[in-house]
């Protein structure tokens, strides 16, 4: 029989059947695609919410602008507490542990959640002073405070849809999450074209109509971004927790108190990626007090063109999660080669994706920011950052997909280190000394260099490191 469903193909990797070239590439792509969909769903709500601010104007942008890089390193926290629970789940369904899978993901649900609240205690609590920490101006910082307590105050429900994703990833279910962050992705455009705008007159076909509003402006957009997410972690966990055939609690005897042992291997997975996120969204905020000084249009340059740029890298950070997937299973089922074979087949394929995402990126960067903004220098600034930037994604697939692959093997540390020393040695340094030069285009003539030097370190570690010497 010709086994073509990627289901299938993960059940030879637990019971020791053997898969050629032809099959481990399809395995890839079958769990490749739906991951990818689901990261550019996620990217394109965040399109979707600048592009809609964007038309209230420079400060309504700029003010989510410059927070934007915390708003990452509170992400980065709880996706790293998800990743400690989920790999382990992913080594329990590749040993045919499914019993112990349970456990964990029980497990995981205590943790994150206490965590959660207590990170959102914390995000309230520096939300009012946080964009003047940052150097913004008077102008955005109301609206700049507002937007960060929204996202500070439903962090628990943001925690829940990471952790639901997360696991039914690692069982190799990619499909739900897809089709839940598409889902998400709906709902936020539903509840910002209501939430920021005010009533107004709108055409549709000639047809005028009268359209209801709440007229929030930037706390609309937050509060419709947190809502879909909330509806979507609701969704997602209902799923892990009744529907999912591996990992379904309900019925199931255990408890939920965390064991020691779980904790530590969590502690030893999520600890140096949290670190990482932390220090590498520290430089980030960092970035954002040297763009600052450059003005308003500089701010909301940037900003928009990270979010259009991660259009670009996100199909990587999708074939990441699959190679987390496809490394921790075969780690789990104990077979160095072909854990050593898909980690190679995911970091190509990652390289070959974004060579092609970095060719539309560069000739498409007018089109793209002119969606964004209407206002012509934030435009312009933006196009020619997102060219510079082209050049770095070949590269760039190379250290995310390369760094999926070294979590699917619980090996965080030492891939952490490098992320941080690359950022703070490399891109800091140079965007200090290209910034005053050549404004907004020297900080990201910065990113670029680094970006490629990080790419290179990543692919020496994956052939002459150590990472798999847990097998």
């Amino acid at each position: 029989m010709k086994l073509t469903e990627g289901t299938e193909l993960l059940g030879l990797i637990r019971s020791g059947g053997e898969l050629d070239g032809r099959r481990k590439l399809l395995l890839t792509v079958k769990l490749s695609a739906p991951a990818i969909v689901a990261q550019l769903s996620s990217i394109v709500m965040q399109f979707i919410d600048a592009s809609m601010v964007g038309h209230l104007g420079a400060e309504a942008s700029a003010s989510i602008g410059i927070v934007s890089t915390t708003t990452w390193l509170f992400w980065g926290m709880l996706t790293a507490l998800a990743t400690g629970f989920s790999v382990q789940v992913a080594h329990a369904i590749g040993a045919g542990e499914f019993s112990r899978a349970r456990s964990i993901f029980r497990q995981a649900i205590t943790s994150t959640v206490v965590f959660s609240l207590l990170l959102a205690a914390v995000g309230c609590g520096i939300s009012g002073g946080l964009p003047r920490w940052l150097g913004g101006a008077d102008d955005i910082c109301h609206d700049a405070s507002l937007y960060f307590f929204v996202f500070a105050l439903f962090l628990p429900a943001l925690q829940l849809n990471f952790l639901g994703g997360a696991m039914l990833r690692c069982s190799g279910n990619m499909h739900v999450p897809s089709l839940l962050n598409m889902l998400m992705c709906a709902m936020d455009v539903v509840f910002n074209f209501f939430l920021i705008f005010p009533a107004r007159d709108i055409d549709i076909f000639g047809v005028s109509m009268s359209m209801p509003g709440a007229g929030l402006g930037v706390l609309g957009a937050a509060l419709g971004t947190v809502l879909a997410e909330t509806v979507t972690a609701v969704l997602m966990m209902w799923y892990a927790c009744v529907r999912s055939k591996d990992l379904s609690i309900l019925g199931v005897k255990g408890g939920f108190l965390p064991t020691r042992d779980c904790l530590r291997k969590a502690a030893r997975i999520s600890l140096p990626m949290g670190t990482e996120h932390a220090v590498l969204c520290g430089a980030q905020i960092f970035l954002t007090v040297i763009v600052a000084p450059l003005g308003t249009f500089a701010i909301a340059a940037n900003a928009f063109a990270i979010t259009a740029e991660s259009l670009c890298y996100m199909p990587g950070y999708g074939i990441a999660d699959a190679a987390t997937t496809l490394v921790g299973q075969s780690l789990g089922a104990g077979r160095r080669e072909l854990t050593r074979s898909f980690a190679w087949i995911s970091v190509w394929l990652g390289m070959a994706v974004m060579t092609v995402m970095g060719v539309i990126m560069y000739i498409a960067a007018p089109s793209i920011m002119g969606v964004m903004t209407e206002v012509v220098p934030i435009r312009e600034l933006g196009a020619a950052a997102l060219r510079i930037e082209a050049f770095a994604e070949p590269m760039f697939a190379a250290s995310i997909v390369a760094y999926g692959v070294f979590v699917g093997a619980g090996d965080t540390l030492v891939p952490s280190v490098m992320n941080l020393g690359s950022m703070w040695v490399v891109r800091i340094t140079l965007a200090a000394i290209l910034a005053p030069a050549m404004g907004l285009q020297g900080v990201w003539l910065a990113m670029c260099i680094e970006l490629c030097f990080r790419g290179a370190i990543f692919l020496i570690r994956l052939r002459y490191g150590r990472w798999m010497r847990r097998i």
